[in-house]
């Protein structure tokens, strides 16, 4: 048996269990996204798009019947990071759980927005010739599986008609597997899951959220314009843009695959930022990265939904982002994470938080759903006023 000298070591939360993780580990897990996968670095451009800073605000929201404040919020919703942008200034931005201003936190599912925008992106560029072509066209290893007569606007839109599992708390669900892979940092393991995957439904038939149909989403970007996903975004959107700081992608393995539906890691000003681009309809560098009329569109119902049966209460889903009943477009995260982008008043919210997940969060008794909507809701009303 041999020994090793006794130099200090950081332990890291083991990669599969990222989904499940206890309240005391979730914040330093999310702020530490690269030290338990592989990534690849979305690089920013020398030139940062600058937010002017406007009065701030101090919106007071209402769960309940008890009136609440903005440091409430933040205590009761686990909230790391919130800003507000109103008319392009920034009228609020808080930390908290040891996260700063530089510090990517993960952007968990939001990032299946961003990744979904560059769809736009590669039609505008001509890589992809359109929403209705074959899936395996760009990426012809699916051939013979269940995604054969699947669509791009099939993976935006989550109507794939796959049978994938997306239960958190089931270590066997397909969402698990997927994050043990990641995990493992298996080359080509997530694409063999997503091969034996049944057929459930027709494609588009059905909405079923499918992290998977992201991770697919992805990797046809990567395949119909030739460059790896983080250097594609760099170009159309990070550097392009004006984003503050690098951020990166979650890789399937190491030197592998970028990861389109979860775990980059963006800091604070740069999620909004995002939001800001669209609220711009997609110009970059007073150039558009976008086809016309691809923000409206990709705001547009392809589902309705039940707000009741979702975790952040939307009324529909478009390509790739849920819609609020107010007719907002959001991108949402596991534990909490949004990026609220709502057209019509000019303004984006930005949260990064750590929802406690079963079982911890039975002990809480704070409905966050509910507090997350009012806040919103508060923060809206206070702007209009």
């Amino acid at each position: 048996m041999t020994t090793s000298i006794a130099l200090p070591r950081e332990h890291v939360p083991a990669g599969e269990d990222f989904l499940l993780l206890s309240p005391t580990v979730q914040a330093y897990a999310y702020r530490n996204v690269d030290r338990m996968f592989a990534t690849r670095t979305i690089r920013r451009g020398a030139k940062v798009f600058e937010f002017p800073r406007g009065p701030e605000i101090v919106p007071r929201y209402r769960v309940g019947g008890v009136e609440r404040t903005v440091e409430d919020y933040i205590d009761r919703t686990n909230v790391a990071g919130l800003i507000v942008v109103k008319s392009g200034k920034i009228v609020l931005e808080r930390y908290a759980l040891g996260l700063d201003e530089k510090t990517r936190w993960s952007s968990m599912s939001t990032v299946k927005s961003m990744t979904s925008t560059l769809v736009g992106a590669a039609i505008h560029d001509g890589a992809i010739g359109s929403l209705e072509d074959g899936v395996v066209r760009y990426l012809p290893s699916l051939a013979g599986s269940a995604y054969e007569p699947v669509t791009v606007r099939h993976l935006l839109t989550m109507s794939s008609g796959v049978q994938w599992n997306e239960l958190y708390t089931d270590r066997d669900s397909h969402v698990n597997q997927y994050s043990k892979s990641l995990g493992d940092k298996v080359p080509g393991g997530v694409l063999a899951l997503m091969r034996t995957i049944p057929k459930l439904h027709s494609p588009g038939a059905q909405f079923n959220y499918n992290t998977g149909d992201t991770y697919l989403l992805g990797c046809l970007v990567s395949a119909a314009t030739g460059q790896d996903l983080a250097s594609y975004m760099s170009a159309k959107i990070w550097a392009n843009f004006g984003m503050e700081f690098d951020a990166y992608y979650t890789l399937e393995s190491d030197d592998g695959q970028e990861i389109g539906g979860s775990r980059a890691g963006i800091a604070l000003r740069d999620f909004a930022r995002f939001g800001q681009f669209l609220l711009g309809d997609g110009i970059a560098d007073g150039q558009p990265v976008l086809p016309p009329g691809w923000v409206a569109e990709a705001g547009r119902t392809s589902f309705a939904l039940d707000p009741a049966q979702n975790s952040y209460g939307a009324g529909g889903y478009g390509y790739s982002w849920w819609l609020d009943t107010d007719g907002s477009m959001v991108a949402v995260g596991f534990a909490g994470q949004s990026l609220y982008i709502n057209r019509r008043e000019d303004l984006v919210i930005a949260t990064l938080s750590c929802w406690p997940q079963p079982p911890y969060d039975a002990v809480y008794n704070i409905d966050r759903k509910a507090e997350r909507l009012a806040f919103r809701a508060a923060v809206v009303e206070h702007l209009g006023t």
